[in-house]
């Protein structure tokens, strides 16, 4: 198998064991458990055993194939399937996974009668849409979806969750979060049962937790940008004490020359069917790295050599302007990518991942 050094995505695990530790110690000190999300790097073993040493009380992944992957590797859990499960994938599920967020009561029947073939118990987290709108009952169907699930033998309820800002972009905050909280209390006392996880989201709580607003009922986030990439999710700053520099994109340049910033001839679609426009900056010195959109989202780098700045590109080529400074072919160009480019370039077969501490 040919096996080229580049492209390469370089990943630190030291520092994601760090951040996790930091993550973990945080929410520790405020009765929170951390689920340490691997997805974004398709559930690497090197990446999973970081977590899993920084003291993440669980791991969570939202691919089944990642999960097998983990524990193929001999990642101890336990495990959280974090994207809601298929009907179909519904024996697999029960085999990989130890929790799964659930949003569909017949969905639930299955895993039941599933996890019942199987001689196991499914434990359910099962999901409330508080306002973002992607996946959850509506907080007034919570009681009676509650009633239905928990007559269904080989399901445990193991709690009630929320996710938010990946889809509406909603923000965490004491009113949404505190709705889930006045849930969990009602169905404690009128269905009887323990809930021990009321899950609050993900990154995006990281804000919260900082600056000591989390509320206190919430004892579960699934937390996995703020491990990789050191940060919370509403404007993606920097949180005090974690690592920022956790991935390296590295691509080969493979052509340098003296080129027009505008094309010759007629601009019709490009390759993606987009009609691009150009400024016209004169002659500049244009280098092709190898590269391209089938590996990464270009919005999604930053370019640490001084004198680069991304042109756009194509499937396989990622065009730059280099100035200040000669370049030559052969040579290597870093980057440092967002938790898109992170997550394209960890799923790209093309892009070689190395990891070190």
């Amino acid at each position: 198998m040919l096996v080229a050094a580049n492209p390469r995505l370089e990943i630190n695990v030291g520092k994601i064991a760090g951040n996790t530790a930091q993550v973990v110690q945080r929410a520790g000190a405020n009765g929170v458990n951390i689920v340490g999300v691997t997805k974004v790097c398709c559930g690497a073993p090197e990446v999973a055993r970081a977590v899993k040493q920084g003291g993440a009380a669980m791991l969570g992944d939202s691919r089944l194939e990642n999960i097998a992957r983990m524990k193929e590797a001999g990642i101890p859990g336990p495990y959280m399937l974090i994207r809601i499960p298929m009907q179909s994938a519904a024996a697999e599920t029960v085999r990989l996974a130890d929790y799964c967020l659930l949003s569909d009561v017949v969905t639930g029947r299955i895993l039941g009668a599933e996890a019942r073939r199987q001689g196991k118990t499914m434990h359910v987290v099962i999901m409330v849409d508080v306002g973002d709108l992607r996946e959850g009952f509506w907080p007034n169907q919570i009681p009676g979806a509650v009633t239905e699930l928990a007559a269904v033998e080989g399901l445990a309820i193991a709690g009630l969750g929320v996710n938010l800002t990946c889809y509406g972009a909603i923000s965490p905050d004491e009113n949404n979060l505190g709705l889930l909280i006045s849930l969990a209390e009602e169905i404690r006392k009128n269905n009887k049962l323990e809930l021990p996880i009321v899950s609050g989201g993900n990154s995006s709580s990281l804000g919260m937790l900082w600056e000591g607003k989390l509320p206190g009922g919430i004892n579960q986030l699934r937390i996995g940008e703020g491990i990789m990439l050191g940060c919370e999710t509403l404007e993606r700053a920097p949180l005090p004490g974690l690592h920022t520099d956790v991935f390296t994109a590295v691509a080969e340049i493979v052509e340098v020359r003296e080129k027009p910033s505008l094309p010759i001839g007629r601009i019709a679609q490009d390759v993606f069917g987009n009609v691009p426009v150009f400024e016209d900056r004169g002659i500049h010195q244009r280098a092709i790295l190898a590269l391209g959109r089938q590996d990464v989202i270009f919005d999604g780098l930053q370019p640490l050599d001084a004198g680069v700045e991304i042109l756009g590109g194509s499937s396989d080529h990622l065009l730059v302007e280099i100035s200040g400074r000669t370049a030559a072919v052969g040579e290597e160009l870093r980057f440092r990518p967002d938790y898109g480019a992170v997550l394209t370039l960890n799923t790209s077969p093309y892009v070689q991942k190395v990891y070190f501490s």
